[in-house]
C-alpha cells in the first residue's frame, strides 16, 4: 500500500472523512479553480489579508487560468478542520497557522512559532535559506500535503487581560485563549488554556467565558475590538515572536499542477509573505497609539513572570525531543536561530543602540 492510500484509510483519513464532501476542482476552457478553506472569517486583518493577496497574485500571473474559491472558516469546514479536509482531498488548499495542528504532529509548532523562538526575519532566514522549507515539506508529505509559507504576523503581544499580572501566581486558574506551545506553557503555569478560533475570540472575551486572549498585534487586535472589552494590554509576549502562516496544498493537487503553475504559486506566496510582514510591522505602531488614546493601558510582564515563562517553555520544548522528526526540526530551527541572532546582536543590535543614543542627544 502506498503512502497516499495508507493515509486515506488510516485513522487520520477516517477523521477527515467525517467532514462534508466538498466540490471537486472546476475545469473549463483550460481554466482551473481550486477549493480553498481558511481558518478565519473573511476580512480578518493580517491573517486573511495574506491569503487574499496570494490568490490574487496567482490569478493575475496565470491570466486567470488558476483561481481559487475561498471559503472562510465555518462555511465549508470549521477553522481547525481545514488540515484534515485538505489532507483527505475533500478540499484542495488551506490557509492557516500550522500550530493549530499539533495533534497531527507536535513539530508543526515550529512552522508557525514557538515560545522564545524566532523573530520574523529569523524565521525567513531558516525557512528559505537553512532548510526549513524542506523539513516542512517532509513533515507535511506524511499527511499528503505541500506547504508554502504565506503570511507573517511578526511579534505578537502578550495579550488582553481582565486583570493585571503582577506575579506568576496570577496565572493560576486564569482562563486564557492561546494556541500552540505558548498555550502549553501557560497550562504548565496553572492557567486554564482555551484554543478558540479567531472568529470566536471577541464573543468569548466579552461574555467572560475567558479572562484574557492573545491574537496578532495592535493593528489586527484593534480591528477585532478587544479594547471595547478590556484595557489591560501586555504588548510584549513570550509565545510568538514571529508567527508564520501557510498555504498548504493537497499533494495530489500540487503534483497535478504544471511546473509553471507550481513556480507561480511559490513566488506568489513569497511575495504575499513579504507584503504581509510589512503590513504587520508598518501598521502596529499607529494602531497602538490609537488604542492608547482610547484608554488602553500598555503593560509589561514583571521579570519573574518572564522567568517563569522561560522555565516552562524549556520544559515544553524538551518534551518533544524523543520524537525523531520533532528533534530533527527543533535542532535545525534552534541552530539557525542562534546563527542569525549572533549576527543581529553585533550588527543590528549595536547599530540600533547607537542610533537611539545619538538621536536622543
Amino acid at each position: 500500500m502506498d503512502r497516499r492510500s495508507f493515509l486515506r484509510t488510516s485513522a487520520l483519513g477516517g477523521a477527515a472523512a467525517a467532514t462534508t464532501t466538498l466540490a471537486a476542482p472546476v475545469y473549463a476552457q483550460g481554466n482551473r479553480q481550486l477549493t480553498l478553506v481558511t481558518s478565519v472569517p473573511d476580512g480578518f486583518a493580517v491573517f486573511d489579508d495574506a491569503v487574499q493577496l496570494a490568490i490574487t497574485y496567482i490569478a493575475d500571473m496565470t491570466d486567470g487560468q488558476l483561481t481559487f474559491q475561498k471559503n472562510a472558516a465555518g462555511t465549508l469546514v470549521g477553522a481547525f478542520e481545514v488540515f484534515d479536509a485538505v489532507s483527505a482531498g475533500q478540499a484542495d488548499v488551506y490557509h492557516s497557522a500550522e500550530y493549530y495542528f499539533l495533534n497531527q504532529h507536535p513539530a508543526f509548532a515550529f512552522m508557525t512559532s514557538v515560545p522564545f523562538g524566532m523573530t520574523s526575519q529569523e524565521m525567513a532566514n531558516w525557512y528559505y535559506r537553512r532548510g526549513g522549507q524542506e523539513l516542512h515539506d517532509n513533515l507535511s508529505s506524511l499527511f499528503n500535503l505541500k506547504p508554502l509559507m504565506c503570511g507573517m504576523t511578526a511579534m505578537q503581544p502578550g495579550g488582553w487581560f481582565n486583570i493585571e499580572i503582577n506575579s506568576a501566581e496570577d496565572l493560576q486558574g486564569l482562563r486564557f485563549r492561546m494556541p500552540g506551545q505558548g498555550g502549553q506553557v501557560l497550562g504548565r503555569l496553572g492557567a486554564s488554556v482555551q484554543n478558540i478560533p479567531g472568529g470566536e475570540i471577541y464573543q468569548a472575551l466579552s461574555s467572560r467565558q475567558i479572562d484574557g486572549a492573545e491574537w496578532i498585534g495592535p493593528y489586527a487586535d484593534e480591528r477585532m475590538g478587544f479594547q471595547e472589552v478590556t484595557t489591560n494590554y501586555y504588548t510584549a509576549g513570550f509565545h510568538e515572536p514571529g508567527s508564520a502562516l501557510h498555504m498548504s496544498f493537497n499533494l495530489d493537487i500540487w503534483e497535478s499542477l504544471t511546473p509553471q503553475q507550481q513556480k507561480i504559486c511559490q513566488v506568489a506566496c513569497e511575495a504575499a509573505h513579504a507584503q504581509n510582514t510589512a503590513l504587520s510591522l508598518a501598521e502596529n505602531g499607529a494602531a497602538l497609539a490609537r488604542l492608547q488614546a482610547a484608554g488602553v493601558q500598555v503593560r509589561e510582564f514583571p521579570d519573574d513572570v518572564w522567568d517563569a515563562f522561560g522555565r516552562a517553555s524549556a520544559e515544553v520544548s524538551a518534551e518533544g525531543m524523543s520524537d525523531p522528526i520533532y528533534a530533527e526540526i527543533a535542532n535545525s530551527y534552534f541552530a539557525s536561530m542562534a546563527e542569525s541572532a549572533a549576527w543581529f546582536e553585533i550588527g543590528d543590535g549595536e547599530y540600533i543602540r547607537q542610533r537611539n543614543r545619538v538621536n536622543a542627544g
